[in-house]
């Protein structure tokens, strides 16, 4: 049976970012990352990858700062990683709303209205002008920290998780290539995969739900200078992709209880005009380019913050559920984990 200190189920941004703190904190723990596919492929690689300094609760706006400050030194440690910081609008009618949620880093100022002519704020909306956004292709970030860790910890791509036995010392997992490995701690970073059976029994009590995720993909190329634009009253936002040469356009879908494995019959008729319907609001011209779009689902939590938690007697942390922001509170999330894993503070942030 093989055997490790610490093993990582999932190996999305999440996982990959527990990774690399555990070994930040204690070098030559013996890592193990186990991914039923290759990293960064699963509900990372399908992320738009948008952050910026907000948060509806006061740990969340916390996690949201020190994630900012995270990617802020990772990008200056290596600008060549799929990063790209963007100017930020944000639309909304509720200014108190904005001065609860908002971080001071973000510097929000009244803006006189939108730069060019692609959106025109609805009556009654006001238009501030941010700092602090930025944008990843998160399914090749994910890639370029795997890649940096891989000389130090063992990667298993194509390993599903079976079962997990929690002992009173340690816990055995059961592979898909008929193994079984021990490992003194586990950390659960299954993405949306919260109800797989392997694993449904611990999860279950946290009361995790996953709901589908839309974003519709303009066909129309943004110009270098071009940001984001926030659509606070509906939680939706217009996101430059630079990388790919397009918009995109995520709105809040609302349907709940799906699974990720099914997700694989494209956009539905009725998810495609609910988006377009919210996109007409703000940009009537851009409807006729949204011609296609992506689609996959995320796992949210009761509390509408992200879930780092101990169970199985202490043997497993859960880590994720973050409300469709895995990427943007990723860091903050690892950081936790490694915090409920008994480890050492690297002095970036105290566990909570």
């Amino acid at each position: 049976m093989t055997s490790a200190d610490v093993t990582v189920v999932g190996g999305g941004i999440i996982g990959c970012l527990v990774a690399a703190e555990v070994l930040a904190r204690a070098p030559g723990t013996r890592v193990v990352v186990l991914e039923r596919d290759a990293m960064g492929s699963g509900a990372s690689r399908r992320s738009a990858g948008l952050h910026f300094p907000r948060g509806g609760t006061e740990r969340v706006r916390s996690m949201s700062a020190f994630s900012q400050s995270f990617y802020e030194k990772l990008r200056s440690q290596d600008p060549r990683l799929p990063i790209r910081p963007l100017s930020m609008h944000v639309l909304s009618s509720d200014t108190s709303h904005l001065e609860q949620t908002y971080l001071a880093a973000a510097g929000l100022t009244r803006s006189t209205g939108l730069p060019g002519d692609m959106v025109a704020a609805p009556a009654g909306t006001q238009v501030w002008k941010g700092r602090g956004c930025q944008y990843a292709d998160v399914g090749a970030l994910t890639e370029a920290l795997a890649r940096a860790v891989r000389p130090h910890i063992g990667i298993r791509e194509g390993t599903a998780v079976t079962g997990i036995e929690v002992g009173s010392s340690e816990v055995t997992l059961r592979l898909s290539t008929g193994e079984a490995m021990a490992s003194s701690k586990v950390v659960l970073a299954p993405g949306p995969w919260v109800g797989d059976p392997a694993w449904r029994s611990l999860v279950e009590p946290l009361g995790v739900r996953v709901k589908k995720v839309v974003a519709l993909h303009i066909e129309q190329a943004p110009q270098e200078d071009d940001g984001a634009i926030i659509f606070e009253d509906d939680d939706a936002f217009l996101l430059p992709v630079h990388h790919r040469g397009h918009w995109l356009f995520s709105y809040t879908c609302r349907d709940w209880h799906v699974e990720p494995d099914r997700l694989t019959g494209g956009m539905s008729r009725a998810n495609l005009d609910e988006a377009l319907s919210c996109l007409g609001a703000y940009a009537p011209a851009l409807v006729a380019h949204a011609t296609s779009g992506r689609v996959f689902c995320d796992a949210y939590s009761p509390m509408h913050e992200p879930l780092v938690r101990t169970l199985g007697a202490g043997h497993v942390v859960f880590a994720g559920a973050a409300n469709g922001s895995g990427y943007r509170l990723a860091p903050a999330i690892a950081d936790e984990a490694a915090g409920l894993l008994g480890m050492t503070s690297s002095g970036r942030r105290n566990a909570s």
